[in-house]
């Protein structure tokens, strides 16, 4: 390295080094501005909330066909799933098969299953838009919790024959 380059190398340095050497640097104390000052009284709580909304005859309406639509679903689930369990019983090694017509009836159940979701799908947005909006959640709520126990029933079937199948 020449001393020109050396030179080079250490003018950035030096130069920064000047600027920090001035001692003129502004207080960190704290500023007037910067204080807080007044008080903070919280606001008062609403003496008693308001009931929840009654659901609507076409609520109540919408909710009953979800309702009925997955318990339909649930039903041809439940039905199917004897001749499922029996395949999944039977299915041999990998690529069998049996094995392949245990795969083929999971799949079976796996498409009743998503159709019951469908009514589920529906709840939760009909559950959301009453969220938004402040509609009769609560109503919207319990159907939504049966239906979910349907599709959780079927989840739980499905689980235990693909652990059977592999």
């Amino acid at each position: 390295m020449t001393a020109a380059s050396r030179l080079l190398a250490i003018a950035p340095v030096t130069l920064l080094a000047a600027c920090a050497s001035s001692g003129d640097y502004p207080s960190l104390a704290q500023r007037p501005a910067e204080r807080v000052e007044g008080t903070l009284t919280p606001a008062a709580p609403d003496a008693t909330p308001a009931p929840p909304p009654a659901p609507s005859a076409d609520l109540v309406e919408r909710l009953a066909a979800l309702r009925g639509e997955a318990a339909a679903r649930h039903a041809e689930f439940t039905a199917a799933l004897p001749v499922a369990q029996r395949l999944a019983n039977a299915a041999g090694s990998t690529g069998s098969d049996s094995w392949a017509s245990a795969q083929v009836a999971l799949a079976d159940l796996d498409s009743l299953r998503s159709r019951a979701a469908v009514s589920l799908a529906d709840l939760d947005t009909l559950w959301v838009d009453a969220t938004l909006d402040g509609g009769a959640r609560e109503a919207i709520g319990a159907t939504r919790s049966e239906v979910e126990s349907l599709v959780r029933q079927e989840d739980e079937a499905l689980a235990r024959l693909r652990a059977r199948v592999g």
